[in-house]
Order: structure tokens, then sequence, then C-alpha cells
């Protein structure tokens, strides 16, 4: 049933974006929305938390799902990342599995298929990174997801598509807004994701520390809020200003040191860079204070990682050092 304060024409759909990692997950959920909500680098495994995304077209509600990219690794980090995208497919209506066409297509559906470890349920296939490819528009795309269906049997139909320049994405949001059925939206107040601000304050801090820093420090690199609050604003009582607090741990101290960089060079940019986008979502001035820290193997540390919302696989060690 409908709730009553809702419009009785709302359709709604939950879809799941899957893939392995650095095919384009989050650049197709922030061209969707409208707005840089994922985080998007140039490196692979840039999203670590499976969260909602929100849109909505006239009565139909989107709920997108981020999830991590599944991948190869017997790491307790890695495990964690593979079973929030595993478990990012809970309650969904639909699946999107997007395929980079830049690369070997049938071995990444093989691949997904050894990576996902269960049923995969309806699923789209979107064929991404249409700019990239020569005369995209003639691979034999058609042939490669017949065979893409002996695969995964669950497969209806498929999208070429280009988030950077916009590549069918409309036929997509068409297509998903027919698909959706008749129901309440999960998100009546305008909401655009499941996530609160402190949640994507360490995302963006992490996104710029990813951003610039090399090799494999961005990997071994988690940020944790210490302090979060809004206060008055100094001059207009009716505006409010946020103060926070944040923790970068690293695993070495060698890499403390390449974090902060020469006479705070590096943690001075990433601070200039992340306030930006973080005054963008609160809408006021915020007063950014970051900290970095050696946490030694924080990656295989549970009160580390249940702390960055990676909670205990099935497949998980057991592991529990002191933070």
């Amino acid at each position: 049933m409908l709730i009553e304060d809702q419009h009785p024409h709302n359709k709604s759909i939950m879809v799941a974006v899957l893939g392995a990692p650095n095919v384009g997950k989050s650049s197709l959920i922030n061209c969707l929305i409208g707005t840089d909500l994922s985080v998007v680098t140039s490196k692979p495994q840039t999203t670590r938390n499976k969260f909602h995304c929100v849109f909505t077209v006239d009565r139909t509600e989107v709920v997108m799902v981020d999830t991590p990219g599944l991948h190869k690794s017997n790491q307790e980090f890695n495990k964690r990342l593979n079973e929030q995208a595993r478990e990012g497919t809970e309650g969904a209506d639909l699946n999107l599995l997007l395929i980079d066409i830049s690369r070997d297509i049938l071995e990444q559906f093989v691949d997904f298929k050894e990576n996902f470890q269960q049923e995969l349920g309806p699923t789209w296939v979107l064929f991404t990174k249409a700019d990239k490819v020569e005369n995209s528009e003639k691979l034999p795309l058609k042939e490669v997801f017949e065979r893409a269906k002996e695969i995964f049997p669950s497969l209806e139909k498929y999208f070429l598509i280009s988030s950077k320049e916009g590549i069918n994405i409309h036929d997509l949001t068409g297509a998903l807004c027919d698909k959706a059925e008749p129901g309440p939206h999960l998100y009546p107040n305008g909401d655009v994701s499941n996530k609160n601000q402190r949640f994507f304050v360490t995302e963006y801090i992490r996104e710029q520390a990813f951003e610039l820093l090399k090799d494999e420090v961005p990997y071994e690199v988690a940020v944790v809020i210490d302090e979060y609050k809004e206060v008055k604003g100094k001059t207009d009582p009716n505006t409010f200003e946020s103060h926070i607090s944040a923790s970068i741990l690293v695993n070495r101290p060698s890499q403390r040191a390449i974090v902060i960089g020469s006479s705070g060079s590096m943690i001075k940019e990433i601070g200039i860079r992340s306030r930006k986008k973080i005054e963008v979502m609160t809408g006021g001035p915020v007063h950014l204070n970051l900290h970095v820290k050696v946490s030694p193997k924080w990656f295989s540390n549970n009160f580390v990682l249940e702390e960055i919302g990676l909670p205990r696989a099935k497949d998980s060690n057991r592991v529990w050092r002191k933070k």
C-alpha cells in the first residue's frame, strides 16, 4: 500500500550497480543523479562501501546502490569489500552489470561470475566507456551478449553507454523508469543517500588522498572522523559552520611522512581540495583539521574496519587487534 502522504502514482525501483574495479560504476551514478556524490578517481578500488544514491524522474524514484568492484583477493580487507558488493544486490529489483569495452569483454563476465559466487537476479548489462573505443557502436555486442547469457541466464538486455559523454544515458534512464513498479518512495523528503554527511566527509578526504598520493600509499589510507559539530555562524546567526576534525590512517611511519609532505604541503593540499567539496555538500563554511596517524595493518584490524563501515564477511579471518 502507498503511504498516505505520498502521491498515488508514485513508482520506485532499487538498482544494484555491479562490476569489476574501475569500470565506471561511480561515474555512472554521478551522471544519473547529476552531482558528484560518489567518489571517482583514476585509480581502481576507490569505492569501499555500498550505499544508496537517489534521483527522481517525475513520479519515479530510482535508488542506485553503489558497490565496490569485485576482485580476486584473500586479504581480509578485500574480502570485506567483495562482501559489500555482494550484499548490494539484497533487496534490489534489478542489477546493472558494467563491462568495460576497452578490455576483454567475455573475460570480464567469466571473472565476475567467479568472484560473485552466488546467483545473479534480473540483470541488464551496461557496456561502458563507449567514448574510449573508436566506432564502438560497430562492435558485435549483440553476439557477445548472447554468449554472456550462457554464463548468466538472468541477463535481460544491454546498453552501450558513456557516462563521460552522456551516450545513451537518457535511454537507460527511460528504461529504468519503465521498469519501476508502483509503490512508495523510500526517500520522500528529498534525501539523496542513506549515508549521512560524516560518511561523505571521510569519502571526500579519501578521494583527494587517492588523487594526490602515488604508488601503494592511497590503498593503505583510511579516514575516520574524530569530531564533527555544527555551530552558528559568527557573522550571521541564521547560518551554520561545520567544524570537523579527521584522522588519516596509514600503515607505516614512512607513509605518514609522505601524506604530510614537505613542510606540510601534501596534507594542506588534501585539506584544501576536500574542504571545497564538503562546503558544496553542507552549503556553509567548513573548518577542517586533518591529522595523520600510523595504525599498523589497519586493513586487517577488525576494530578499524568496523569503524570505516566494513563489517566481517562470511569468509573473514578472526582479527581482533587493539586499535
